[in-house]
Order: structure tokens, then sequence, then C-alpha cells
């Protein structure tokens, strides 16, 4: 097995070789993790189970990642590969059509501004900036078993050619994400019972993209079981995805190009932006994904962005949350690496942030379709800033209070005032919730050889 780019003193021999972590997965968890590490002068191995550049969704980047790649280094090359996000937009019964919620008008401004980057040119790019830091990178190898005990961790899988290979680390980092290697070995996976949901996604061409300073927007759709997402990409590139419960996929029938295709010609405003639509690429589809795991640490091991849990990506949260983890997993293997009796401790604080940040934004993305929730989102207000609050969530203010979190925690009481308000359309938002938990994806029509 050798490293990724052939350089002779990054090669991994199949026997064991010791190593003070390991971190499984080159996407942006594990790659900013590895870095981080690296740079504290561990011995870190890297290992990622296909080739760089390869295909991953999830585009969209948010403001408060921005100096997160500032740390990593790479913040320049990040704005370089990407079309610049000011904003996202949703439906509303204004002139235009939909209404902006505007990263400069946040409560606590940071950056104005983020990208968004196709995924293939960002994660190599974070992959190479780990090696650069003097992590061992390697591709084409998969860890397929690991075993933690008191002498530590110990690798077993395969590497190029399928030649098998063996590490030894004092820690492992699982960034492995949707493939979950220890949620799945320690049988700690379940499926998220609020966020049930499958996508169908592909890049097109002859999507047209907003006027002036905001169009490299995303823009989200409502349909009735779900949600579109319309994202500008680098060379005329939109990415479209559609967000759905079994529900929907049920009413399908035929190929997955047509039924996409039609289903976005029926969505209002959306259509006008059709003007010879055509995919071009990436068309794919994944079926139940949303996920979390029981336990996201352990003696010797933690888990770091999509590995731990996965949920609903209408907020496009999903890069920020995997280097938000990566650089407090970084902070915490390190300072139990030199002492060992701090890892108890820092574990819990590791899993009441991560918990705390996806908690946030989880409560608005189970009520995104509400007919309560789609009303206060087209009629924005400001008192007590409460829609600059909003904005600081959609830019990915996870994590800080200063005066976010009580904000936030008004708005749900403005939400039950109108929800009171309209029983209504409250009992409808409750139901839809209800039915979607009821709803399971078998036989799961997007699952491979589905039409």
């Amino acid at each position: 097995m050798q490293a990724a780019g052939a350089v002779p003193d990054k090669s991994v021999p199949a026997a064991p070789l010791e190593f003070d972590v390991l971190v499984v997965g080159g996407g942006p968890a594990g790659s900013a993790t590895a870095t981080l590490l690296a740079r504290q002068g561990r011995r870190v191995l890297l290992a990622e189970k296909s080739r760089h550049p390869r295909f991953h969704i999830g585009e969209s980047l948010l403001p408060m990642s921005m100096p997160l790649f500032e740390s990593l280094g790479v913040r320049q090359a990040v704005e370089r590969i990407g079309v610049l996000k000011r904003g996202a937009d949703f439906p509303a019964a204004t002139p235009g059509g939909y209404t902006i919620f505007d990263f400069r008008r946040t409560l606590h401004p940071t950056c104005a501004y983020a990208v968004q980057v196709p995924r293939a040119d960002l994660d190599e790019l974070l992959f190479r900036n780990a090696r650069a830091a003097g992590a061992v990178t390697v591709e084409d190898t998969e860890i397929e078993h690991v075993r933690i005990d008191d002498a530590g961790v110990e690798a077993r899988g395969r590497g190029a050619g399928g030649a098998p290979i063996a590490i030894r680390a004092r820690y492992l980092v699982d960034a492995s994400g949707r493939d979950t290697l220890l949620g799945r070995q320690l049988g700690l996976k379940r499926r998220h019972r609020r966020h049930q949901s499958a996508a169908l996604f592909a890049h097109f061409t002859g999507v047209r993209r907003r006027d002036g300073e905001h169009e490299g927007n995303i823009s989200i759709y409502r349909v009735e079981d779900g949600w579109v997402w319309v994202i500008p990409l680098p060379g005329g590139i939109m990415s479209i995805g559609l967000v759905c419960g079994p529900r929907t996929l049920r009413q399908r029938s035929g190929e997955r190009e047509a039924f996409l295709l039609q289903l976005l010609a029926t969505i209002p405003g959306l259509a006008e932006r059709l003007d010879a639509p055509r995919i071009v690429g990436h068309l794919q589809a994944t079926g139940n994904y949303s996920y979390r795991c029981t336990r996201v640490a352990g003696p010797r091991w933690l888990m770091v962005g999509d590995s731990a849990a996965f949920v609903d990506p209408i907020f496009s949260a999903g890069v920020h949350v995997a280097l938000h983890s990566a650089f407090d997993a970084a902070r915490l293997v390190g300072a139990v690496l030199d002492e060992p009796g701090l890892e108890r401790r820092l574990q819990r604080r590791y899993r009441r942030e991560q918990r705390a940040g996806l908690a946030r934004v989880s409560w608005f993305i189970e009520r995104f379709n509400a007919p309560v929730m789609k009303h206060l989102f087209a009629h924005p207000r400001n008192d007590w800033r409460i829609e600059e609050a909003i904005v600081s969530m959609l830019a990915g203010d996870l994590y800080r209070r200063d005066g976010i979190t009580w904000r936030l925690e008004l708005f749900k009481l403005i939400y039950l005032a109108h929800c009171v308000a309209d029983l209504r359309g409250a009992f409808a938002g409750v139901r839809q919730r209800l039915r979607r938990m009821r709803e399971v994806f078998v036989p799961d029509p997007l699952s491979p050889g589905a039409p």
C-alpha cells in the first residue's frame, strides 16, 4: 500500500505500523482532523476508501465555515474553486416570489458570505492539505474492522488491489461519513424517525441563476412532501436535488431522470427558471439517509461529522458540522494523548457540544414544511433582532450563544402563538410530521437496482 501521489516516505507496508491516531475517512471531517493533529506533531494516518477526486453531494457551504478554512490554511483556495454565496432564499408572496435571508444581517457578523463548491474539488483540496501538514495519507484503502482494547486500536482492512493491511494506533477517529464504521460495528446507528427522507439529485444546465449580487444564492423550494435545493456551481452548472418522503416516491413512475424533470417543472417559481434544463451528470439517489448514533465517543475513539449523525440537509449544515467537530476532536485527542485521565470529562463536553448544535437546527428542519413555519419564513420580522438570530443559524452559528439562543427560544414561542391562532395549520403540521414518522422506505424505491 502506498500513499496518495506515490511519495516514498509516506508509504505504509502491509505489516502493522504504529501511529498515534488513525483517522478513517478522507472527507472534510477526517481531513481537517488529520491536518490539525499532524500540526500538533502527532503521527497520523488518514485512510480514504476511494480515490480523490470523487463525487459527493453537499456543495453549499456556510459563512461560519470560512474562518475554519482560514485556520486550516485553505480559505483562498476554497474561494477560488467556488461561487460566491451571499444568502439563501425561500418562497414568499413578494413581487419576485421569494425572500432573501442575507448573511450580512447576522446577529454577530463573522463572515458575510460563503461559497458553493464542487465537493469533489473541496474534498481533494482538504485531503492534500492534510498530507502537506505531515499526515500520512492513503487512498483506495478501506478499514473493514477495528478492535479497541486497553492496548490501543488495531485496524484491519484492504489496500489498493485488495492487499490486506493492519494498522495499530493509540486513538481512532471515525470520520467514515455515512458508512459509519463504528456505528455499524458497535450497533450504534439508528434511523432518525423525525427526519425520514430520501434524495434524488443531479447536475443541470439550462437553469437560470438569481439576478445581481445574489446570483450565487442557494434557493429552497417546497413540495408537498419535502423540498428542493437549487445550488449554482462554477461553469454554468446548477446542482438540483429533491428531498422527500416515501409518499412522493411512491407516485414515481418511469426513469429517475424523467421523474425529476417533470417534478421540477411543476414547482412555482422554479419552473420559470428552467430554460432548457438538461441533466449533465451525477444523477444519483439515496434512500432513507437521516440517522444518528446512540454514542459518539468511547475509550480511545470518537466520531466526527456524518459518522455520528446526519439530518435533513435543508440548511446546508453538513460540512460546517463536520469541520466544527474536527476542530473539537483534534483538541480532545491531543489532550488525551498527553494526559489519558482527561478523556471521560473531555468526551462528555464533546458530546454535549455536538448534540447541542444539531438540536438547534433540527427543531426548524422538523417544522419547515408546516403551514405556520411557511408563513413565518415568508414574512420575516426583526423584532428583538429575532430575524438576525435566524440568519445567524442559517449562516452556521450553531454553537455560540451570545444572544442567539434566547432569541431562537423566543422564536419558538412566537411559532407556538401562531399555532394557537391558526389551529388548522398547526394540526396540519403535526399530522404531516406524524405521517412521516410512521412511513418507512420498504421497499426503498431509490435503493440500488431500482429504476
